[in-house]
């Protein structure tokens, strides 16, 4: 038994789903300061208000594939999450620009960002249920295509309002403007009508059908297949339980007495926490405990080879995105245009050319998506990654030999092919190593290697910038872009093959 071939037109519809998915994401990114700082945050609250956006999707990603795998309605397997957190996510996009308050919006970022990884995290896992390996590049630079398309016209919508309808973007002091609003209200029910236009012109593979599939690609390639020893394994994970918690707590004591940022608690009391997880877990393992909570932890020991090469892959290409989200306006308006007054029309002209020079990423990010693939083909998705990583850090570091609008824009087009290829290789690489039976609950930890750097990044990368380049954030740039290429040349060493926990046997 394979796996069909699909259409193009069919993948378009199995992936159209995730336009909607970035509206709803461009508009939280893009609106969600402005909406706290109407309510009353001040700038330093801004980033601790802003930490639910990771700490929710690296908890809910992998609860829910872990779940997906394990579900089959008349809906299927993935396109129920698909529905539930399309409706979720569309009623919290309503009731986002019309918190009344700043904890209102605050307990509402927590709801939108948990609904919209409801949706998105079971399409990761879709691609690799349905295509077979040979198309499974396509597929996920199809998503890459819509997050590029989504990405674009859902952040300029309160300018598209304002500039062509006429709505005001302004509003009375603790009022969201009319434009965001607007913008939220037609973001919540795209939402909603491109996931719902997925879940209806799609299918499913039955459970029995994947494992089927899982049994013909093992007797094909048996040499893929690892077994682990239980025993080693359960010893092995106490090990690592121990090391962890005792990293996390010198860490944090050190955070403690030294003061330092307090975005660096989530890291490093989530490592205790992770740390005590996998204590507890071993010590029931041993007792032949099976449950969910056990395979859960169990499996994020237990990650595939290729998974564990590919997650320094992503924390480095993930490090060097956050320094440019991060670090872009102040690089860009005191570097190139040679300003840090924000009162000043140089500063708000260079800070307004950011948002362009994003928009061109992004932009360039859907044009190219489809060519991934055909080089791929030409030559291989590690091969393609490198090339696509090493434009997208030059354009990075060109920034600080850069001294005009245009260059800008051309630096962005290396950016934007790095985004299209972050977005799609590394999930094709790893989609071919998963088995079918934990496609889900694999593609939601892979999401750890998104949200660690976006919090190192936002830590260590402030810094670097204070003490080590005297303030000046065009270093960081630098760094980024450094971090992008060496992500490319380590992808040069992921060995895609699988390998069985002995536990899935019994």
């Amino acid at each position: 038994m394979r796996k069909r071939t699909l259409s193009f037109w069919e993948i378009w519809n199995m992936s159209f789903g995730f336009l909607g998915i970035q509206f709803g994401f461009a508009l939280q990114n893009a609106n969600t300061s402005r909406i706290f700082e109407t309510l009353g945050a001040s700038v330093e609250e801004i980033p601790i208000l802003w930490i639910a956006a990771p700490v929710t999707g690296l908890v809910v990603q992998p609860i829910i594939g872990y779940f997906s795998d394990r579900t089959w309605t008349r809906l299927g397997r993935r396109r129920p999450y698909f529905l539930i957190g399309a409706i979720l996510s569309s009623i919290a996009l309503f009731i986002m620009p019309n918190s009344p308050t700043l904890w209102v919006a605050a307990g509402t970022l927590w709801i939108m960002d948990a609904s919209i990884n409801i949706s998105m995290e079971p399409f990761r896992a879709f691609v690799g249920d349905n295509l077979p390996d040979r198309q499974r590049t396509l597929g996920f630079a199809m998503q890459s295509f819509f997050i590029g398309v989504g990405a674009v016209v859902g952040s300029l919508l309160p300018y598209m309002f304002t500039n062509w309808f006429g709505i005001s973007n302004t509003a009375p002091e603790g009022i969201i403007p009319d434009s965001v609003k607007w913008s939220f209200y037609v973001g919540g029910i795209v939402f909603f009508l491109a996931v719902m236009w997925t879940v209806i012109r799609s299918r499913e593979y039955s459970p029995e059908e994947l494992e089927a599939f899982e049994k013909e690609k093992i007797k094909a390639k048996p040499e893929r297949v690892e077994v682990i020893d239980k025993s080693k394994n359960i010893s092995s994970q106490f090990l690592s339980g121990v090391v962890m918690a005792v990293i996390g707590g010198i860490v944090t004591f050190l955070i403690y007495t030294n003061e330092l940022t307090k975005e660096l608690y989530i890291l490093f009391v989530g490592l205790i926490i992770a740390g005590v997880l996998f204590m507890v877990v071993s010590q029931l393992r041993k007792n032949e405990v099976r449950n969910g909570f056990t395979i859960i932890i169990t499996d994020m020991l237990n990650m595939p080879p290729a998974m564990k090469q590919l997650a320094w892959v992503q924390f480095f290409s993930w490090f060097a995105l956050f320094s440019m989200w991060i670090y872009t306006t102040p690089a860009v308006t005191g570097h190139v245009f040679g300003t840090n007054d924000t009162t000043s029309e140089l500063y708000n002209d260079a800070a307004d050319w950011v948002t362009v020079m994003f928009t061109v990423y992004n932009g360039v990010a859907a044009a190219v998506a489809f060519l991934l693939p055909v080089l791929a083909r030409r030559t291989s998705n590690k091969v393609t990654h490198l090339l696509a990583l090493t434009f997208g850090g030059i354009g990075l570091i060109s920034v600080y030999f850069l001294s005009d609008k245009v260059g800008l824009l051309l630096a962005m087009i290396g950016v934007g092919i790095a985004w299209a290829s972050i977005l799609s290789i590394p999930y094709a690489m790893l989609s071919g190593a998963l088995p079918s039976a934990k496609m889900g609950y694999y593609m939601g930890v892979f999401n750890f290697f998104i949200v660690i750097p976006q919090i190192v990044a936002a830590t260590i990368l402030g810094f670097l910038v204070k003490e080590l380049f005297n303030g000046e954030p065009i270093y960081a740039l630098i760094v980024g872009g450094c971090s992008m290429i060496l992500s490319g040349l380590l992808t040069l060493r992921v060995q895609t093959h699988k390998r069985i926990n002995i536990d899935d046997q019994s």
